[in-house]
């Protein structure tokens, strides 16, 4: 009988430590499968949202903000979340502000289908948004092209440093309001794969995750070449914040968190249509 061939999944995810850490043990081959293998695509995360709108990789992180409107291609994994739990994106500004006084200003944003964007809408619905490349955020804020700037990804760890002011922090707002952790990314699959696929991507993107966190320091070293010049120490801090038990299985919190997150902007007028979100194992 001549042996199946593993079938390919193209994997997308974002160019990120946390991202990288969480994959290691896929990129590398730590993990594998006789019936599976993953080519891996990296770009970032506003540009995923988008793509999965089209139902472009088999496996691809998105923004939890992105999940109304590709839900109806792509069902959630349970494992790979990035969850703020008490923490998460910031807006911060170039002077110490009340954040009443955010009201009517110019807020650079890494994109309209982030999590964090939707968060920022959640805590102050009147605001001009500037989209602006993640990476780039805290220049337009330090040029005053913007009042302020809402910021994703290690700049969270290193913006006190550079001289700005942080205005609010919409995960501990999320986790002080509603008592739930606040769901900011996460890995979804093309429905339309045969469910027996479907569940090995499940386990190996488990294993993966448990990979790294078992073999920590291997797993941060080659998260690091992705930390865009960030000392070990703050990279480190960073994938320790977004890689958690949260990561390797989502449990019973997650889907409640991402649904209250979802159905609130649902109720804002923010997402057009109301989901269930569904996770698989």
């Amino acid at each position: 009988m001549t042996p199946v061939a593993p079938q390919e999944i193209v994997s997308a995810h974002s160019p990120d430590s946390d991202d990288a850490f969480m994959f290691y043990a896929l990129a590398t081959k730590k993990v594998r499968s006789p019936r599976v293998t993953f080519r891996h695509v990296l770009s970032d995360i506003e540009t995923l949202n988008r793509k999965a709108l089209e139902g472009f990789y088999d496996l691809s992180a998105i923004s939890y903000h992105a999940y109304p409107y590709v839900a109806d291609k792509y069902v959630l994994m349970a494992s790979g979340s990035s969850i703020g739990d008490g923490y998460g994106p910031m807006i911060i500004s170039n002077r110490p502000m009340e954040p009443e006084e955010l009201k009517g200003k110019r807020i650079a944003i890494p994109g309209t289908m982030t999590t964090a964007y939707l968060a920022c809408k959640l805590y102050q619905p009147d605001f001009e948004a500037v989209v602006t490349p993640f990476d780039k955020i805290t220049d337009a804020v330090k040029d005053r092209t913007v009042d302020a700037g809402l910021i994703i990804h290690e700049a969270q760890l290193t913006f006190d440093r550079e001289g700005f002011h942080r205005i609010v922090d919409l995960g501990r707002w999320f986790k002080t309001t509603y008592d739930l952790p606040l769901p900011l990314g996460g890995n979804v699959l093309l429905r339309s794969l045969d469910t027996d696929i479907k569940s090995e991507c499940c386990r190996m993107m488990r294993e993966s995750i448990q990979y790294a966190l078992d073999n920590h320091e291997e797993a941060l070293q080659y998260a690091m070449q992705f930390a865009r010049d960030m000392e070990p120490r703050l990279a480190e801090k960073f994938v320790g914040m977004y890689v958690n038990h949260y990561t390797v299985d989502a449990g019973e919190i997650v889907p409640v968190a991402a649904q209250k997150l979802l159905d609130l902007g649902y109720e804002a007028g923010l997402i057009s249509k109301r989901v269930e979100v569904e996770f698989i194992r």
